[in-house]
């Protein structure tokens, strides 16, 4: 029969523990981990108890492992063991007698820590130290920590101790205070592609820059979860992996995809979110993961729009940086801020929603709505000043540029078209712009030196966008000709001030101040309904 060495041979192991690292050569990123233990190898500076914390994925049970077999090898000890002897290799495969391996999570009660503790009294059976890993150590109770105090304080010195954590702000503070503190970092996105690529080229696998970018996306600076979802690529596609194919398998939105969320912002077409959501539910999508994929994209617009094409700071590969800069161009950084948040906060109530598509719907459509909002300083600006003063010429809105101080000098000199008036309102109506064809029926269209100008009243600034009207044009034909938005004053009314004998002082003082008739003229059906001092 078949021996159980040879059948454990023929077994699959996964990727993740197949490259696990033996050695601190072999680590991704930790160079700082990496430098100090070595050097403190070198120098016989070792400590009696270690925590390493950092987020899942990220190598602290691997150095822990490697600092076992550093210490326990025949050459040591050393920082760069041989790895081939007897306690290399049991170390390495995870059944060295000396090297005891406690997870925290079902092992974190003082019956256990009272054991452990009688442990460390007898010295290693073969190896020169008996180290303790302990894993998930801030699972372990208050009273089991404090039965391994004292033991952490002054444990013999054959033992080492080695903490492993997620959450180090868990660990009590008497125990922190007696261990050397490493915290692990995430791995840089580049390293963490390179490493996938590596280990591709070794297991005979074609996957294409694009592809590796998705798998390291989905592990978020952890290597062990990147891995992962590679085994899980190989299974359904074989030795050749395709992008759109490890998308569809993961759960991982294409740019494509998010997109369309952009393209109805930028056309203020509420209607193509709800069939955005629609085509979700009848994928079988899920909504949740959907929306926290959202928030991702917001986010990385927001950064390559402050930050530029070249960061960094956005987990992608080269091509998706352009292109995520190309459209974060088309948006204000106030947008993508309000855009992050509200899909951050849409996020938050889907957790809890029992009707998650509902939920969904109406945030998207928020997310149209809130494109159409201006600062409030904006829109003061754009509808003129308090008489007798002097404003300062309104911003345009987002995406639109100011119009030349020479614009109705030479706007003069042109001659109305109408015709090009009717077919803007026909072409708006045609892709269902509803509010900008009602914007150019009340504006005046003009062409003058090949440039066409709409001349459109201030209360119709949020509906008439440059970006709209050439996407007008390019729907009647494809016409490039230079489009020029000016916003032209519009009369407002303003209601008159109550009589003098019906105020009482603070009440026409109030009144008479600058920046109340200025709002009273901005909003001209206001009423004042009382006036209070805030001393009161």
């Amino acid at each position: 029969m078949e021996s159980e060495q040879a059948a454990a041979d023929r077994m699959y192991q996964v990727i993740a523990r197949k490259y696990r690292p033996q050695t601190f050569a072999e680590l991704v990123n930790q160079q700082h981990v990496r430098t100090t233990l070595e050097n403190a190898i070198a120098q016989n500076r070792i400590a009696h108890g270690y925590i390493f914390s950092g987020q899942r994925g990220t190598g602290k049970t691997t150095v822990a492992r490697i600092l076992a077999r550093c210490l326990n090898c025949v050459l040591g000890p050393t920082a760069a063991p041989c790895g081939k002897c007897e306690s290399c290799a049991e170390i390495g495969g995870g059944g060295a007698l000396d090297v005891i391996e406690i997870d925290a999570a079902s092992n974190r009660g003082i019956n256990e820590m009272r054991e452990l503790r009688e442990s460390v009294r007898y010295r290693p059976a073969r190896d020169r130290y008996k180290v303790f890993i302990i894993d998930e150590a801030h699972q372990i109770t208050s009273e089991a920590f404090n039965a391994l105090l004292k033991t952490l304080e002054e444990p013999p010195g054959w033992v080492v101790f080695v903490l492993c954590t997620t959450e180090a702000h868990k660990i009590p503070a008497t125990i922190a205070s007696r261990c050397q503190h490493f915290s692990f970092r995430s791995v840089d996105f580049e390293e963490l592609v390179a490493r996938l690529e590596w280990i591709c080229q070794q297991e005979g696998i074609a996957a294409d820059a694009e592809t590796l970018a998705v798998l390291a996306q989905v592990g978020e600076g952890s290597v062990r979860d990147s891995l992962s979802a590679l085994d899980q690529a190989i299974a359904h596609c074989g030795t050749e992996l395709k992008a759109a194919e490890v998308r569809a398998l993961l759960g991982v939105f294409s740019l494509e995809r998010l997109g369309q969320v952009t393209s109805a912002l930028q056309e203020a077409n509420s209607a193509r979110m709800l069939e955005l959501v629609d085509e979700l539910v009848r994928n079988g999508h899920h909504l949740q993961h959907f929306c926290r994929e959202l928030a991702r994209y917001f986010r990385n617009l927001l950064v390559a729009r402050i930050a530029g094409r070249d960061t960094r700071v956005i987990a992608a590969s080269g091509q998706e940086r352009e292109r995520l800069a190309s459209l974060a161009a088309s948006f204000s950084e106030q947008d993508l801020t309000r855009y992050l948040q509200l899909t951050l906060d849409l996020f938050r109530d889907l957790q809890y929603s029992l009707q998650p598509r509902l939920h969904l719907e109406v945030g998207l459509i928020r997310l149209v709505e809130a494109g159409r909002l201006l600062p409030i300083e904006q829109a003061l600006a754009s509808l003129g000043g308090a008489p007798g003063q002097t404003s300062p010429p309104p911003a345009p809105p987002t995406g639109q540029t100011k119009a030349a101080p020479t614009l109705f000098s030479e706007a003069a000199q042109a001659q109305p078209s109408g015709a090009w008036k009717e077919r803007l309102c026909a072409a708006f109506a045609e892709l269902g712009m509803k509010f900008s064809a009602d914007a150019v029926e009340h504006s005046e269209v003009v062409e003058s030196g090949g440039v066409l100008e709409v001349r459109t009243p201030k209360d119709y600034a949020l509906s008439m966008r440059p970006a709209d009207v050439e996407k007008a044009l390019k729907h009647l034909g494809g016409d490039r000709r230079k489009v020029r938005i000016t916003f032209v004053e519009t009369a407002a009314a303003v209601g008159p001030p109550p009589a003098p004998e019906q105020q009482d002082d603070m009440t026409r003082r109030a009144l008479e101040h600058p920046e109340v008739q200025r709002f009273r003229e901005v909003f001209p059906d206001a009423e004042v309904r009382g006036v209070r001092s805030l001393q009161q």
